[in-house]
């Protein structure tokens, strides 16, 4: 079984068990965060497809932790004229393990 879910702006498929990084949550680790914004269910070859939700599906997952993605360097220069500037970022994460997937 398999559902699509979306939280942070972005869309995930995910499975029972599945670890996944997810757009910060405010969180504990430990915590139990339930999703309702299941855009589509997939289970023994059926799909079912929200318009734009499915209504009474929801998927559990547990906080494992709260980490950061590697650095992306954002690298600026100014041709001939000796401006660098060099920067990085590191995006804030929220490390989830699926418990459950509930149909309607």
């Amino acid at each position: 079984m398999f559902a699509v879910i979306r939280t942070g702006g972005k869309q995930y498929r995910v499975t029972p068990d599945a670890v996944l990084k997810v757009e910060k949550l405010e969180a504990e680790p430990g915590a139990t965060v339930t999703f309702t914004d299941v855009l589509a269910l997939g289970a023994d070859g059926n799909l079912t497809l929200g318009a734009p939700t499915i209504a009474g599906a929801a998927v559990t997952a547990t906080v494992i932790a709260q980490d950061r993605l590697d650095k992306v360097l954002v690298f600026k220069k100014r041709r001939r004229k000796n401006s660098r500037r060099r920067g990085g970022h590191r995006q804030h994460v929220t490390v989830l393990r699926v418990a459950e997937i509930r149909a309607a």
